[in-house]
């Protein structure tokens, strides 16, 4: 069997340290027979020279786009705005099979470039569950977030920069910090509580010293009977931790927060879900990410209300980007360990099969 090769990418996201594979994994897959590259890059969590310790090859920084082809090139975050044909094959997060602003642009990329793409939202096992998911680091550093954004705003100020932190005791310290040692009384509602996402929120709660009764938890159980919730204004910090996957009634808007007047307690809502361009977004309170620079986005109540603000970053996990990594990228192990048989492995048959389909849609939508 020849060689299988593999192609670390850089991230060019901002603020992105987070790695799809890390020394550790990436000496697994060698040990295993295959020849990795890796893009050298100042922003990884990781040194260069710790990939180059275990075997790697170091290649220059975004230089992906001169690789043969036929050698596979794995990242995280989505690719820079392009109508630039993609001809590789590219595992990564693509954000684009939810009908997400741009979809049908990303994919008709690869429709043009005869690319293929293996998303890793869309690796499930056998059972349908995703084979590797940051999620549960992604609740974590949303509440951590929420909490710091609550803080600030307590003190009548607007929370600032996020910076990654080292490691989960750093966090934690940071965010009792500011909440002045003593989390008592601050009370926070988790959508999605029973998911990998929501156990992170609910266990950041815990570790900064909320009260186990002032931690709501809710599911699918608690929101069966439809939103808008009245529940959710009366908590402090609300995070969403749900998976969307179809059209679903509100769980708070415009209005109902108008409404609540100077009654309402809620100060932060944390969409970890983030699915801020989805059509079915159930917090549509906000229209924009924010980002690590700008964490938080107030609410146009237009009214003189208590300030509500919204956070609303898609890569949370980077807050976390050495712990984060190297889980997702052990999770993902047993599925890279099959890329050498990705035509007859079911968990890279899937990916592809969707992947077609997928572009399909987006070709008939650009009219391709």
């Amino acid at each position: 069997m020849s060689t299988q090769r593999l192609w670390l990418r850089c991230e060019q996201k901002e603020f992105e340290r987070r790695s799809a594979l890390t020394p550790t994994t990436a000496k697994k897959l060698i040990d295993a027979g295959f020849q990795i590259s890796v893009e050298r890059d100042e922003q990884r969590i990781f040194d260069d020279a710790e990939f180059e310790a275990v075997g790697c090859t170091l290649v220059d920084n975004n230089s992906w786009p001169t690789a043969p082809t036929d050698v596979p090139i794995i990242g995280l975050k989505e690719l820079p705005v392009s109508q630039e044909p993609i001809p590789h094959t590219h595992v990564q997060f693509a954000h684009c099979y939810k009908r997400q602003a741009g979809w049908s642009s990303i994919l008709a990329r690869f429709y043009k470039g005869g690319g293929t793409l293996y998303d890793l939202e869309f690796l499930t096992d056998a059972t349908g569950r995703r084979v590797a998911a940051f999620g549960y680091h992604a609740g974590f550093a949303g509440a951590a977030a929420g909490a710091l954004a609550f803080a600030a705003q307590r003190s009548e100020k607007k929370l600032g920069r996020l910076e990654p932190y080292e490691n989960e005791t750093a966090m934690i310290e940071s965010v009792k910090n500011a909440l002045g040692g003593n989390a008592n009384g601050v009370k926070a509602l988790v959508i999605g509580a029973l998911g990998r996402c929501g156990r992170g929120a609910v266990d950041l709660f815990r570790k900064i010293g909320l009260a186990e009764d002032d931690i709501l938890k809710w599911d699918m159980a608690e929101t069966a009977k439809g939103g808008p919730f009245q529940e959710i204004l009366d908590v402090d910090i609300f995070v969403n931790c749900i998976y969307l996957s179809s059209s679903i009634p509100p769980f708070l808007d415009n209005n109902q927060i108008i409404a609540a007047g100077q009654d309402r307690r809620l100060s932060v809502v944390v969409d970890v879900s983030c699915d801020t361009t989805n059509p079915f977004n159930p917090i549509p309170i906000y229209s924009i990410n924010t980002t690590f620079s700008e964490p938080t986005v107030p609410v146009d109540l237009g009214q003189d209300l208590p300030l509500l603000s919204v956070i609303s970053i898609d890569h949370l996990p980077t807050l976390l980007p050495r712990e984060a990594s190297e889980q997702f990228s052990k999770d993902l192990l047993p599925s890279l360990l099959e890329l050498p048989r990705r035509r007859t492995a079911k968990v890279w048959t899937d990916a592809e099969k969707l992947f077609h389909e997928k572009q399909k849609e987006a070709a008939e939508a650009e009219g391709l």
